[in-house]
């Protein structure tokens, strides 16, 4: 027989600890066109406290291919890392790989299938817009917390 302090830690977890997100199965929102940017918006599975909303620019400076914006979010202080992984999980247009290093930590590797190499000289470039201005992020996707509205462009380059 179990006994009541047993059962009372049992159904206190139960209630403390949620639950996994629902997941609304729906066909992706149209895309719109606009200055050759190809956005996409992707309901974002509701999740406790996801409160800091931005956008995600993939952009290819190699060969000029159209631009695709996406939407996600991160709960408070959260790392651009969370908000990519929740955004690859809601919306089957956007996937990334990345390697985990060490001593600095993740690394992006490829995003929607076109990935870096040494060989051809090229890599993904980590900039932010923040109202009138972009920066190049001197931390990676493990490190940077996004604000609010902020515009993660995600370009692919070489060097």
């Amino acid at each position: 027989m179990m006994t009541p302090a047993f059962l009372s830690v049992a159904l206190l977890l139960l209630v403390l600890l949620p639950g996994a997100p629902a997941r609304k199965d729906s066909p992706e929102s149209d895309s719109a066109e606009s200055n050759s940017d190809e956005s996409i918006s992707a309901e974002i599975a509701p999740t406790p406290n996801c409160v800091t909303p931005f956008s995600i620019l993939v952009s290819n400076s190699v060969t000029n291919a159209p631009n695709k914006t996406y939407s996600t979010c991160v709960v408070s202080r959260g790392i651009l890392l969370g908000g990519m992984r929740r955004l690859q999980e809601t919306n089957k247009g956007f996937r990334f790989t990345y390697t985990e290093d060490p001593n600095y930590g993740p690394y992006l590797q490829s995003v929607n299938g076109l990935k870096g190499s040494t060989k051809d000289r090229t890599y993904w470039e980590l900039l932010v817009k923040k109202a009138n201005e972009t920066i190049r992020l001197n931390v990676g996707i493990g490190a940077f917390i996004p604000s609010e509205n902020d515009q993660i462009i995600l370009n692919f380059k070489d060097y």
